[in-house]
């Protein structure tokens, strides 16, 4: 390794470990105990990696990460805690972290990805914002800010260059085939066809030989694959099966969840497992309730480049659009924000266009906010998915059942006491549980007690 690690650690031994294992592997390291020097190191152009605790004596590391982001574009941070719950590695990607690790890490792992951080120290940030093919060729293709987006994106950059064969799945509208073509025009495959085939494409004995010879070992999307017949199923099956130099990567897409299309019986158990090599769903835009001002600033911003008059959303017509159910998604949102560029009256658009528009639209639903809707199963499951997710192709650090079963309960006994007024009694009833289980609990979980007004 060649260039220059900055370390910051309260912990004397850890410094001590890391600096003698980088400066052995090449490197040059400042270690530090203290936020503050690491912040002015950086300041001064210190630095090719950081690597930082989160908890230390003067601040918290992840609280630094937008900072070292506006003094330093691109420089990686390597996020290191002993504070290893679901929150604190969602909080290390939210905080756009080059990589986390929990305490106790493995120290060979720790110096690859420190390794791999190097290498990539000259390249440009990615910018995560915006669309592909609009303005910048070198971005994602969809606009999105919220947490959401940036593990879809972060998934996405995982698989990138992989050969796994990738299930996309989503709702009608929110952007599974840009994700896609993101996947194919990213990656090593770029400069070799991108097709997308439907069952139409493969009706006939001859179709999968066509479709191969179309692709020439670049990247094939099945659109919809749950409407793709059985019988068509099979032949996807042996087109996936077949050697050669010149196999391409198979992508699938679906807005039915995996678990459906295997248990509802929509796709081949055989077809689904070569299919499942990695999973990538893109959220609702009732997930991501805060990417709905920037998509139509975006879409806007399109329109008038296109020849529309200059418009904007007035107070009231951005709040309808944020409490808007949005069932067609993205696609919904661009045809409503087109349509207000060029049939409104005036350069702010009102509530009341935006209310005739949306009258019009089809499928309105309820009005939601951000995944309010969801069941809390639901819930938990995409945070833990996210979790997995964010340790690649390992698994998360050993007990993971029981810092789940902390990260729910604690929450929980609290929400119970604050509703009942802080009464013990009232609390242990609520929760079903024995008073003398609550208690204990109370102590082992380190639940501050107090007396506030009752919820009910």
């Amino acid at each position: 390794m060649d260039g220059t690690v900055l370390v910051a650690d309260d912990d004397r031994t850890i410094r001590t470990v890391l600096t003698q294992a980088l400066t052995r592997a090449g490197c040059k390291v400042h270690a530090t105990s203290s936020l503050t020097t690491l912040m002015r190191w950086v300041g001064e152009g210190k630095g090719d990696v950081v690597i930082s605790d989160v908890m230390m004596p003067d601040g918290n590391g992840l609280e630094m990460l937008p900072k070292i982001s506006e003094d330093r574009p691109g420089l990686p941070v390597i996020v290191i805690s002993a504070q290893n719950t679901i929150m604190t590695a969602i909080q290390a990607a939210e905080a756009e972290a080059y990589d986390y690790l929990p305490k106790p890490f493995d120290l060979p792992d720790l110096m690859k990805r420190t390794a791999k951080a190097l290498e990539n120290r000259n390249r440009a940030p990615r910018r995560e914002e915006t669309v592909v093919g609009a303005d910048e060729p070198d971005e994602l293709p969809l606009v999105g800010k919220t947490p959401a987006m940036q593990a879809l994106y972060r998934l996405v950059a995982r698989v990138m260059n992989t050969d796994l064969s990738v299930l996309i799945t989503g709702e009608s509208g929110t952007g599974k085939s840009l994700i896609a073509k993101a996947l194919h025009d990213f990656s090593d495959r770029r400069t070799l066809p991108f097709v997308t085939v439907t069952a139409g494409d493969l009706q006939d004995l001859d179709g999968p030989a066509r479709v191969l010879a179309r692709v020439k070992g670049g990247t094939l999307l099945i659109d919809e694959i749950a409407d793709v017949p059985d019988e068509i199923q099979a032949r996807i099956v042996r087109m996936m099966d077949v050697p050669g130099d010149h196999v391409p990567r198979f992508l699938a897409s679906s807005q039915m969840d995996p678990q459906s299309l295997i248990e509802g019986g929509k796709v081949r158990q055989d077809l689904f497992y070569r299919l499942d090599g990695a999973a990538i769903a893109v959220p609702s835009l009732r997930e991501r309730v805060e990417d709905i001002s920037l998509l139509t600033d975006h879409f806007l911003g399109r329109a008038e480049r296109e020849g529309a008059s200059k418009r904007w959303l007035s107070e009231g017509a951005a709040d309808l659009f944020r409490v808007y159910s949005w069932p067609g998604n993205v696609r919904q949102l661009e045809n409503a924000v087109r349509r207000l560029s060029l049939t409104s009256r005036s350069e702010e658009i009102t509530r009341a266009e935006v209310e005739a528009v949306l009258g019009n639209q089809p499928e309105t639903g309820p009005v939601l906010r951000g995944g309010d809707s969801d069941k809390l199963g639901e819930s938990v499951a995409r945070h833990l998915r996210r979790y997995f997710d964010l340790h690649g192709a390992m698994l998360p650090p050993p007990g993971l059942h029981g810092r789940i079963i902390r990260e729910v309960e604690a929450p929980l006994i609290e929400i119970a006491l604050e509703a009942t007024g802080g009464n013990q009694a009232k609390c242990a009833d609520l929760l079903g549980i024995n008073r003398n289980t609550l208690r204990k609990k109370i102590t082992d979980l380190d639940i501050r007690v107090t007396r506030r007004r009752k919820l009910m």
